[in-house]
């Protein structure tokens, strides 16, 4: 694209939002979906989506890659568009094409340049001009099914087509089949091959309908054409019907998508789009959005500010997915064979909940723990329900399930924190026992904290019987890899902060043995803490500090970060570490120092993934491009300078989380929305260091971007209306906490019960131009933390 056209195309873009706000915008109608999209995971762009919908319409002008496929902004053609946009989820490709046929001949003599100036990308509705064809398409949603609206020019032979040859984000296509069950409808399934972290195949059933007839229906095998009869079958094949059009006529097609099979896709069709009014469906996902998005109200801020923020709350709803049909018949593939299982019905005859796809919760207890328990708590009770329900069918809560299959992804066991702050915030929707039962068994032997990453058939790469034995993992394990991430330092890290959080529900569950076991090991942190050099650092098999000791080297011990960084990840003993570090001022110091000399680099480690890939840019102390350090300026809460969690957040906004450009605004791994539920609590001034499990839950407080922040609370959940955050003289000058009232009486500590949130009330923060370095900087005033607690 040149850059003259680029330029424009984002002019474009800021002409719209400021259209936007002049006529009193809705949120929705703030979301900008082209931010960072430069720089797209095959799950992080989806413009026909509903929140969390099954079917995530979009086109791709990348394929054959998990990372550089799917839309990226600077590809110059449309390969096709495709229904399934998830974590190690793909499929279904279709492409609407006029005059000689070459579909089979495949996507890169298929596909179509296009320009960003025919283009209109809005949640819920994408439309854009194919230029090889002269086509304008329209692309809107519901839950589980894709609506296509496709304007044509005449001619002798228009075409669509569906291609089973293609490599879709992650996953090849394994093989095809498709079945014309009329001349207005198909029907078939596509099954996607496995990958390193899917390790079964996933078919995806579909039901195609036309609003008008088609005149022929062909195929191809192997790139070459093909007669065939009613169906075609086998791998490397595809299928298109053909018809005339005349100049502008429109024709319509709707998708539905089951992981179960064509009679379930049928019944997703008829359940929610049985219309082919295509106008009235945007309008309805445009509402929809609205509705997700209008939880959090803001006011204050510049127009740039209020876009960007509604972008990051749209990602945080945007990337992981539902996976059950609409009367809740799902595919369970945690056996060695596929097997139909049904959610529970309530008494209305709908399901109780959703069963979901979606990468792990690794890092979540700083993003989703807070924003999702909070503002949008019947999430968290499905996404629960959903991880019980595999362990009911599997025997495991997953660390990340993909289609009805464990993955294995990452390390630990991060659904534990995820559980349990859910659970002490009175988010009691599941089998509380049965919820304690998996995640004890995913602490020892035989659980998840026995996997590495993708570590499919062993249970040896977690070192857990270390940790037990030992009280640490040790780095190197093991000369063999049973898996990825296999870094023995990050595992220490996290077993122990998991095993803080199962000990606050085994006592509330009254079981003292577990409480004191698991509270024992949530020490182990202080093993792998070196004091000659100050950092957490790795430890070897027979017991000795790793050599040679680099606290900046990537990997290492260290699952994607090093010891500057991962130093500071003990979620539940802030007091803890500040014990090891020789007292609050040397903390302070030190980790004031380690964000001196992130700034110069913006706090990540490139500003886009392909950047933070590279070794050069890795050696860093603070990096805001992935999960392991998001809680790092939260820190000074705790160690008596609040005014430098004030002073460091908003920095971090302006540098990482303010961009409204397609080449910047996640600066790494954006993670199916948890940069974005992260900018969302940055901006919104609360935050959750321990991931809202400890006792009683509570939310520190930093510097919010704007003067008024209401959170509409749901009243299933929680008996107040509304929480409202006021700082009227927050600027971007005034960035320091003066003074707080919470209910109008005088606040002294930087943080705020949960219980006192959800029962709904008023946070006044008075805002200043220098910090006020007395406020909540006594001892007494710290957050609570497991060695404050003794």
């Amino acid at each position: 694209m040149s850059k003259v056209k680029y330029i424009l195309s984002f002019l474009i873009s800021v002409f719209i939002i400021k259209t936007s706000f002049s006529q009193k915008a809705r949120p929705v109608d703030m979301v900008n979906p082209w931010i960072d999209t430069a720089n797209s995971r095959w799950f992080f762009f989806n413009s026909a989506s509903r929140p969390f919908g099954m079917v995530n319409l979009s086109p791709d002008t990348g394929i054959n890659s998990d990372w550089g496929s799917g839309y990226r902004y600077h590809s110059d053609s449309i390969k096709c568009f495709s229904h399934v946009h998830g974590w190690q989820l793909s499929g279904i490709p279709v492409m609407p094409t006029t005059g000689d046929f070459k579909g089979h001949l495949g996507n890169k003599s298929y596909g179509s340049a296009f320009s960003h100036n025919n283009e209109i990308v809005k949640p819920g509705y994408h439309k854009i001009t194919l230029d090889a064809y002269n086509i304008t398409a329209e692309l809107t949603s519901t839950t589980r099914v894709g609506f296509h609206k496709y304007t044509f020019p005449k001619s002798a032979q228009s075409n669509i087509l569906f291609d089973f040859a293609t490599f879709l984000g992650p996953s090849d296509t394994q093989k095809g089949y498709v079945k014309k069950v009329s001349n207005k409808e198909l029907e078939g399934y596509a099954i996607m091959a496995p990958t390193v972290r899917r390790p079964k195949t996933l078919t995806v059933f579909f039901v195609a309908v036309f609003d008008k007839p088609f005149d022929t229906f062909k195929g191809w095998r192997k790139g070459e054409l093909e007669k065939i009869g009613d169906s075609m079958e086998g791998e490397k094949t595809g299928v298109y019907v053909g018809f005339k059009t005349a100049q502008g006529e429109v024709r319509k097609m709707k998708v539905a998508i089951s992981y179960v099979s064509e009679e379930q896709a049928r019944l997703n069709l008829k359940s929610e789009l049985a219309h082919w009014d295509f106008e009235k469906t945007v309008n309805e996902s445009q509402n929809d959005w609205n509705n997700w998005l209008s939880r959090i109200e803001i006011e204050g801020g510049t127009q740039k500010e209020q876009s960007r923020f509604y972008t990051d709350l749209w990602h945080g709803l945007l990337g992981r997915r539902i996976i059950s049909d609409v009367n809740g018949k799902y595919s369970d593939m945690t056996g060695t064979e596929r097997r139909i299982k049904q959610i529970p019905l309530g008494a209305d005859g709908k399901p109780k909940f959703n069963h979901h796809n979606f990468d792990a919760l690794w890092g979540a207890q700083w993003s989703l723990n807070t924003l999702w328990h909070l503002v949008y708590p019947e999430v968290t009770e499905s996404f629960v329900n959903s991880m019980l329900l595999m362990y009911e069918d599997g025997g495991l809560i997953p660390r990340g399930p993909a289609g009805g299959n464990y993955t294995s992804v990452m390390s630990g066991a991060p659904a534990t924190p995820f559980i349990v702050s859910a659970y002490l915030k009175g988010i009691r929707g599941f089998d509380i026992n049965k919820a304690y039962e998996g995640m004890r068994k995913n602490h020892f032997p035989g659980g998840m904290m026995s996997k590495a990453g993708y570590e499919h058939k062993t249970f040896k790469g977690g070192g857990i019987e270390y940790y037990i034995d030992r009280g640490y993992v040790p780095h190197p394990l093991t000369n063999i890899k049973y898996g990825f991430h296999q870094d023995g330092s990050t595992q220490t890290l996290e077993y122990a902060y998991q095993d803080y959080t199962l000990a606050q529900m085994a006592k509330s569950l009254g079981k003292t043995d577990d409480y004191n076991l698991f509270m024992k090991r949530a020490e182990n942190y202080k093993n792998i803490w070196n004091p000659e050099i100050g950092w957490m650092w790795n430890r070897t098999l027979d017991g000795k500090w790793g050599e040679p000791v680099d606290i900046l080297r990537y990997d290492n011990g260290w699952e994607e970060g090093n010891a500057a960084q991962y130093t500071w990840f003990v979620p539940h003993d802030i007091q803890g570490l500040i014990n090891l570090m020789g007292g609050r001022e040397a903390f302070t110091t030190k980790l004031n120092s380690s964000f001196e000399k992130a700034q110069k680099h913006d706090f990540v480690s490139g500003k886009s993934h392909d950047k933070e890939t590279l070794e050069q840019y890795r050696k860093v102390y603070i990096n805001y491009g992935n999960q392991p350090c998001m809680q790092t300026p939260f820190l000074f809460n705790f160690s008596g300078s609040p005014w430098l969690t004030q002073y460091w957040t908003r920095q971090i906004i302006d540098k990482v989380y303010s961009d409204m450009s397609p080449d910047f605004g996640y600066s790494g791994d954006e993670d199916q929305g948890l940069m974005g539920s992260l900018a969302v609590l940055l901006k919104t001034g609360i935050f959750s260091t321990s991931g809202g499990t400890t006792p009683k839950p509570y939310y520190e407080i930093s510097s919010p971007l704007f003067n008024k922040i209401t959170f509409h609370l749901n009243p299933k959940y929680y008996k107040g209306k509304a929480f409202v955050i006021e700082a009227p003289k927050n600027s971007a000058d005034n960035v320091y906490i003066q003074s707080a009232q919470l209910n109008g009486q005088a606040l002294s500590r930087p943080w705020v019960m949960h219980q006192d949130v959800v029962n709904g009330g008023k946070l006044t923060l008075n805002m200043g131009q220098s910090p006020n370095k007395n406020w909540g900087a006594k001892q007494e005033d710290a957050p609570v933390s497991m060695s404050s607690e003794k």
